[in-house]
């Protein structure tokens, strides 16, 4: 469940930037840690939209809000920028375990050994699992304080809320997507893969999706179709086995759009190529965000 209260954030660090001002913050998770992240606020006076963005995973644990905010990685990550400069109010936090929630590690530097970044996000997820818990839980709880922080600021328009994530991000996305009702849009991009095909495929099953007899009972469709009526934006690549049969899963999940009268509020776009993002379809979903920030 969401926090009753936005969680107090704490300002480290003000930078101005192109078209828009980057605040270094932090604020409370749910375990007595802190979740760091990037807040970027327009120019622009009166409630604007806000979009909570969900950084990738790419096997690169020392990067998560600084290459979501074009500080570092690959520039086609860098959604921050791009809708801060269109008015947006955007959020971008570390998920635990990358960048600055790295166990005993801080920054944008990958650990000397390589498997040390990998070894502290695994036992994110294994020591929870013999806790009863799951990282899943942990991920949900974070993001749904992001939310929380978004909402509760006054230069944001609650009603005009949204998620963005790509890959990983675009996971964690579809997950909120389906338990977050103060979300009116989201846009999920590289993570339309069904456990049924990702277990017929031999494809990895990311840390995070590891959830004792959840595929026993639901699928990727019933998260996206759980999200209805919010409208949200599935991408997809041809040649991508992380979004391999997003069309069969849009075609299930659209059910529940229906049935709520609002079948166009569930969109697929598929594009040519790999996982990695193109110009093209980040720039496809700069446009819907804009686009879904526009309407009531």
């Amino acid at each position: 469940m969401p926090p009753a209260h936005a969680p107090a954030v704490d300002v480290l660090e003000r930078c101005a930037c192109d078209g828009y001002e980057q605040l270094r913050i932090q604020y409370a998770g749910d375990e007595d840690d802190m979740i760091a992240a990037f807040l970027l606020i327009p120019p622009a006076q009166g409630p604007r939209p806000a979009v909570l963005i969900h950084h990738q995973h790419n096997g690169e644990r020392h990067w998560g809000k600084s290459e979501v905010c074009g500080l570092a990685g690959n520039p086609l990550q860098a959604f921050g920028p791009a809708l801060a400069r269109r008015g947006f109010v955007v959020l971008a936090p570390d998920s635990i375990a990358f960048e600055d929630r790295r166990a005993g590690r801080q920054g944008t530097q990958p650990a000397p050994d390589p498997e040390e970044d990998w070894l502290q996000h695994f036992n994110q997820m294994a020591y929870r699992l013999l806790r009863g818990d799951t990282l899943m839980r942990k991920v949900l709880s974070d993001a749904l304080r992001g939310t929380a922080v978004l909402a509760g600021d006054p230069r944001v328009d609650a009603r005009r809320v949204g998620l963005l994530g790509h890959s990983y991000g675009g996971n964690t996305v579809l997950f909120q997507a389906a338990v977050d009702d103060r979300v009116a849009f989201a846009c999920s991009s590289g993570a339309a893969a069904s456990f049924r095909q990702k277990f017929a495929a031999g494809t990895g099953i990311e840390m995070a999706e590891v959830i004792p007899g959840f595929a026993q009972r639901w699928d990727i469709d019933d998260l996206i179709g759980a999200a209805s009526p919010r409208r949200m934006l599935i991408v997809s690549a041809a040649e991508d086995k992380y979004s391999q049969d997003a069309a069969d899963i849009v075609h299930r999940a659209r059910t529940a759009c229906v049935a709520d009268g609002v079948p166009d509020h569930l969109e697929h776009q598929p594009y040519p190529g790999g996982h990695a993002l193109t110009s093209d379809r980040f720039e496809g979903i700069v446009r819907w965000m804009d686009r879904m920030s526009r309407e009531r």
